[in-house]
Order: C-alpha cells, then sequence, then structure tokens
C-alpha cells in the first residue's frame, strides 16, 4: 500500500429526493479537477438515501403497540420507534432515545434511522441496499466517464464504550473492504492467525474528517493514492451474533 494518499471534499448543494447522485458527484469532484482511474468515491448514507426518496414524514407514521411500548421505555417518539422497528431485523434493548438493533449482520442504533440533516418532521432511514447502490453508481460513473473507480457508501457510529463517532462502510463495490493479514508476520516473526483489516472502514474514517456532521453540505469525498487493488471486490463481509465478542458477551450474561 502506498505511504500517502490524498483526500478531497466534493460539495454537491443540498441533495433532494430523485436527484441523480452519479450527476452531482461528477459536478462536485472540484479540486481534485475529474475522476481519476483508481479513485475511491465515498459517499455519505443520507445523502444517498435522500436522493434515492427514503425519506419519511413523521406524520405519515402511525405507531405500532410495539413502538408505543419502545417509546414509553426509552423516551422516544413513536413514530420514530415505528420505523426503527420496521428498518430492524431485531431491536436487541436500548438507551433514552434510542433503540440498539441489529440490521443486515451489523449491530448499530436506531437501525440507521436519522433525524440530523433531514427537513423537520422527517427522518432517513439507511439505503434500501447499500451495496447494490454503491455497484449502480461505480457502474454510472464508468459509463459516464470510462474511469475505474471504487465506490464506498458510509455511515458514522458510535463504537462500544467509547465517546464520539467515527466512520463505517455499509455498502461497498469496487475494492476489498477488508483485508486479511492472516498468514503474514509482526515485528518480532510470529505469523498472525486472526487478524483482518477493516479497510473500508479505515476510509469511512478519513472521509468522515472532511464530510463532518453538521452543516458542512459534504457528502462525497474523493480519495486517491491508495493502492489497493481497485476493480475487485463486492459487498460488506459480517459475522454472525455467536462470533462476535460484544454480542456474544451480552446474549451469554448468566
Amino acid at each position: 500500500m502506498s505511504i500517502s494518499f490524498s483526500v478531497f471534499g466534493c460539495k454537491t448543494g443540498l441533495i433532494q429526493p430523485g436527484d441523480d447522485i452519479v450527476e452531482r458527484i461528477l459536478g462536485s469532484v472540484g479540486e481534485a479537477g475529474e475522476i481519476h482511474d483508481n479513485d475511491i468515491i465515498v459517499i455519505a448514507e443520507s445523502a444517498l438515501a435522500t436522493a434515492e426518496g427514503r425519506v419519511i414524514t413523521l406524520d405519515d407514521v402511525i405507531p405500532s403497540d410495539d413502538a408505543l411500548r419502545y417509546a414509553e421505555r426509552y423516551a422516544m417518539d413513536p413514530r420514530v420507534a415505528e420505523v426503527v422497528i420496521s428498518e430492524s431485523d431485531e431491536v436487541i434493548g436500548g438507551i433514552p432515545g434510542f433503540l440498539l438493533c441489529l440490521k443486515d449482520g451489523t449491530l448499530l442504533p436506531n437501525a440507521g434511522v436519522d433525524g440530523s440533516n433531514a427537513p423537520d418532521g422527517t427522518i432517513i432511514p439507511l439505503p434500501l441496499d447499500p451495496n447494490a447502490s454503491a455497484y449502480r453508481i461505480r457502474k454510472e460513473i464508468f459509463e459516464r466517464t470510462k474511469r475505474k473507480v471504487a465506490v464506498l457508501v458510509i455511515d458514522s457510529r458510535t463504537h462500544a464504550m467509547r465517546l464520539g463517532v467515527s466512520g463505517v462502510t455499509i455498502g461497498c463495490s469496487g475494492m476489498s473492504a477488508v483485508g486479511d493479514c492472516r498468514g503474514t508476520k509482526d515485528l518480532f516473526g510470529r505469523e498472525l492467525e486472526v487478524t483482518r483489516r477493516a479497510v473500508g472502514d479505515c476510509i469511512a474514517s478519513a472521509a468522515e474528517l472532511l464530510m463532518g456532521e453538521a452543516d458542512e453540505c459534504i457528502p462525497v469525498v474523493l480519495v486517491r493514492g491508495l493502492d489497493i487493488g481497485i476493480g475487485e471486490g463486492e459487498g460488506i463481509e459480517t459475522i454472525a451474533p455467536d462470533e462476535c465478542l460484544f454480542m456474544g458477551a451480552v446474549r451469554n450474561r448468566g
């Protein structure tokens, strides 16, 4: 892997439902000049979900009995609880204001449903299929520019027992989101047996430094100069709950 790389924030303006996200990406590369072969295009999930029409108006949501119970227990808007439940594969528990959910093999708060950077009275779930969206965007970029790139769809997440959020990749096309370090040697010649490197998440965190979390209006970041094999690899690898240290500890209590 190269020892240096460049990261460019791309101001797109406010994304609206139905926008051509590829057109907005191509029109925002700014300081990067134009898209090059082997660039990595990193897209914030909220902007992508908005363009794909995933914005939900809370006044249109009718809470179920389960949503009402969760809302009372965890001090939530029942309408938000209803959307979170509908987006979740399983609700594990919660704290005031948030439900801890399993969704698509990932443990995350409120199933990724977010009200920040959404118009008043609305919330935005995750894109319906981030991997499929990443593939479609990568394909369309090639069709329009003839450039071979990778595309990552990212979100910001909290981590166990840590304050603050960092980036995580939820959709990937054109590169391997996880690098396998097994079989390599450490500084003292010992062979690594289990270590894998979350390359996509590392790139996501670098992109988050430019994207920000407020009104920066930088939902796209272009990463250039990383030698990681652009052109191969699709999707995000997850593990079963019983193989996860955190989920295993929670479920095996007592």
